[in-house]
């Protein structure tokens, strides 16, 4: 049983910046992919980050590549999403998720096992 913290939402002008954090239980963190999706109201979750186990690949999706770094250290069981330039579109909730089976598909997510609770991101235009 993995469980997952994230921390550091709010509200935030456009064009403003934003870093979540993900603390993890893991004693064996750095077995697990990491990601970060979100949700709007009404949508469906999507997508937004993943890192590898030792941090060496990084993917993300479209919408905010060039924006958004995701990043971990694995000494303090912890994974970082820094927010650049946000837009209103970037308002959701966001979550951090693990999986111990990495796939390659990370921007589906089934594979993850692990769920944080969620921290809520609004962006004001």
């Amino acid at each position: 049983q993995v469980q997952l913290v994230e921390s550091g939402g709010g509200l935030v002008q456009a064009g403003g910046s934003l870093r979540l954090s993900c603390s993890a239980s893991a004693r064996t963190f750095n077995m697990y992919t990491m990601g970060w999706f979100r949700q709007a109201p009404g949508k469906e979750r999507e997508f937004v980050a993943a890192i590898t186990r030792s941090g060496g690949g990084t993917y993300y999706a479209d919408s905010v590549k060039g924006r958004f770094t995701i990043s971990r250290n694995n000494a303090e069981n912890s994974v970082y999403l820094q927010m650049n330039s946000l837009k209103p579109e970037d308002t959701a909730v966001y979550y951090c998720a693990s999986t111990a089976y990495d796939s390659g598909v990370y921007y589906n997510p089934a594979q993850y096992d692990y769920w944080g609770q969620g921290t809520q991101v609004t962006v004001s235009s």
